[in-house]
């Protein structure tokens, strides 16, 4: 089936459309847009508009890339990059919901769900196979990892690690297991993800060098382990924290 663009569809010149598109009503595509194959734009969607940067020149030559398979619901904004020669990246198999706003240079993985309303400011990136709930906004330069269910109006500020649960304000409550039990994850690495889990967030200490010292230790076997704990050398924004070890006042500046 061949790419279908509604009559009241706005399909800028020089927008890159992959095969077997749907763009329905109302909806605008901009010139800065490359869309994968059997992506779906409901109706007063824009992709590819300015970012809303003060000091950006509308001249410099950005973009927006959807990755193939990815659905966009109604009224979805997604901003271009304000650096030239990048992109705003949205991955394959993507489901953004009504009001979902992705900010100019956000990089969202593969298998992501946007729920409805959800805000992401620019630069947030957001791994493979993470949801984000309803209404929920992430701050500038945020990291969000991979399987991460993010809850409904949860408001976050910092770094969220691979394959937990966060909720409220950066409050992490827990690891994902039903959502790495859905992804094929096997026991003996979602029980060493519990072992790791309760070391990290539970441990005194500066929350950086205790994950540095689990990771030289090599008493975890999986990849997921090591993958979990590395992403805590990285970021700017420190990291949520899980209920008990905020509560305690554990260090997590990193």
């Amino acid at each position: 089936m061949a790419t279908s663009i509604h009559p009241t569809a706005v399909v800028e010149p020089g927008a890159q459309l992959g095969a077997d598109c749907k763009i329905q009503a109302y909806a605008i595509i901009t010139r800065h847009c490359v869309l994968g194959d059997r992506v779906v734009v409901h109706p007063f969607t824009v992709l590819g508009g300015d970012p809303q940067y003060l000091k950006f020149d509308p001249a410099t030559p950005t973009a927006v890339k959807v990755g193939t398979d990815t659905v966009i619901r109604e009224h979805v904004t997604i901003n271009r990059s304000i650096h030239a020669g990048q992109a705003t990246v949205v991955g394959e198999h993507c489901f953004l919901m009504t009001a979902s706003h992705v900010g100019h240079d956000c990089v969202v993985g593969g298998n992501v769900v946007l729920a409805n309303n959800v805000m992401l400011a620019g630069h947030v990136s957001v791994g493979d196979h993470s949801f984000v709930g309803g209404g929920a906004g992430i701050h500038q330069f945020c990291r969000i990892g991979e399987s991460v269910m993010v809850a409904g109006l949860a408001r976050i500020t910092r770094d969220v690690a691979h394959f937990v649960m966060v909720a409220e304000r950066d409050e992490v409550i827990g690891l994902n297991v039903v959502g790495l039990k859905r992804r094929g994850l096997g026991r003996p690495a979602i029980v060493e993800l519990k072992a790791a889990f309760h070391e990290i967030y539970f441990t005194p200490g500066n929350i950086r060098a205790v994950a540095a010292a689990q990771l030289v230790t090599g008493k975890y076997a999986s990849a997921e382990v090591r993958q979990f704990l590395e992403f805590f050398a990285g970021g700017t924004r420190g990291f949520a924290l899980a209920r008990r070890a905020a509560a305690g006042g554990t260090d997590d500046a990193g």
